[in-house]
């Protein structure tokens, strides 16, 4: 019985981001992560739906170190400047993603632009370890059920690094597609998932050269012997659901509590659609609302961004969606698939949940601040301002008495 209870926790944990109260460590308390990508800090806040500031986090200590060592060297030069007009509009990538190490003494980030993780102190704010991922660039991560494992996307050299979050030890790595990018480990941490999206700064956007984007796919591997166990291409999953204009490039995902159902974003589609792990088809699809106000002009959506932000209930009953270029967020829910209020966002990139559950997260990049939905009733709560270009948040924990080191 136990164990089944453990296995249930665990679930819920890895596919909606919900950690339950009995899950927490002692002397801790629970809260919301905000990356700033472009400010190079993280907003730390209450994982309840008001919100509350709690501190901040400066994660880039080593900044006049790592620009030397850039700076010294052609190579990563080209790449850092590359990141900057490209991925990063202009501004360089400091902070994509984040967790907190299961004792809650320490974050650990990926950051793009610096093409590493670090394990940050939350008692000094200085690093405790460093792991330059292969190649140039470092982007999403997934922290195992357990929280002893880190996973990121090296996104120019097409490889997953997986951690230990505690030494930065690699323990394992694999190749994926084209600039693997969102991972996602099973509740029982055997498998890990990940989607690679392929080229998204190109400008050859129109679907007639969709084919130019690369090699994209789902790898999932054994997380025991890092062995690829299935690839998934959704390029032929989309074919045969009758959406060959689609693009095949996985976006942000979320699973069903039970990980039946995966529910995905694809580049250039104000929607998302099903996949029934299962029967491996493609199942159904949601088409959300355009913004009037939004230019049909693929090349100027972000990195081939048109919804990018996606989270589910922990019951399972609701989905909240970022619409991205569209400036909206919506909660759908995942039976009838009928979207609630489209509540007015700037530039929404990621959706989350709070830490009880009833409400989502989601980052407005374009406004600097974070808004939480009520799942229920699909209405804002509250926003609260945080730095330059929030993306991801996550749920994690600090001391009890814990303010910042910034």
């Amino acid at each position: 019985m136990l164990t089944r209870i453990a296995a249930c926790l665990a679930a819920i944990t890895v596919a909606t981001g919900f950690v339950p109260a009995s899950a927490q460590p002692m002397g801790t308390r629970e809260v919301l992560l905000v990356g700033n990508n472009w400010a190079g800090t993280a907003d730390v806040l209450a994982s309840t739906s008001d919100l509350r500031p709690i501190g901040r986090l400066n994660i880039i200590p080593d900044k006049e170190e790592r620009l030397r060592e850039i700076h010294l060297d052609p190579i990563k030069l080209l790449y850092f400047l590359g990141i900057r007009t490209t991925v990063g509009e202009g501004h360089d990538q400091f902070v994509d993603d984040m967790y907190t190490t299961p004792d809650a003494s320490a974050v650990v980030v990926s950051r793009p632009s610096f093409a590493d993780v670090v394990s940050i102190s939350l008692a000094s704010g200085n690093i405790n370890w460093r792991f330059p991922v292969s190649g140039y660039r470092a982007d999403h991560m997934a922290v195992s059920p357990d929280g002893t494992r880190v996973a990121v996307s090296a996104s120019t050299s097409n490889t997953v690094h997986v951690l230990d979050i505690k030494t930065g030890k690699q323990l394992g790595s694999f190749g994926t597609g084209d600039k693997p990018h969102e991972n996602v480990f099973t509740a029982d941490g055997r498998y890990l998932w990940n989607m690679s999206i392929g080229e998204v700064n190109t400008a050859l956007d129109d679907p007639s050269l969709d084919w130019t984007k690369g090699d994209r796919k789902i790898t999932v591997v054994d997380t025991t012997t890092f062995k690829v166990v299935k690839i998934i291409d959704m390029r032929e999953r989309l074919n045969a659901f009758g959406r060959s204009g689609y693009s095949d490039a996985v976006r942000p995902a979320a699973f069903s509590p039970d990980f039946s159902k995966l529910y995905f974003q694809v580049s250039f589609f104000n929607g998302f659609l099903e996949y029934d792990v299962a029967s491996d088809r493609i199942t159904r699809e949601k088409v959300l609302p355009k913004n009037p106000n939004t230019t049909e002009d693929r090349t100027k959506w972000v990195n081939d961004s048109r919804h990018h932000g996606i989270a589910m209930s922990p019951a399972g009953n609701k989905l909240c969606v970022a619409g991205t270029m569209d400036d909206y967020a919506t909660v759908v829910d995942s039976t009838t698939l009928a979207e609630g209020p489209l509540v007015e966002a700037s530039k929404p990139y990621w959706a989350t949940v709070t830490g009880d559950g009833t409400a989502c997260v989601i980052s407005e990049s374009g406004a600097d601040r974070v808004t939480s939905i009520n799942f229920a009733t699909g209405k804002k709560i509250a926003s609260v301002p945080v730095g330059d270009h929030p993306q991801r948040v996550r749920l994690g924990h600090v001391p009890a008495g814990w303010t910042g080191t910034s």
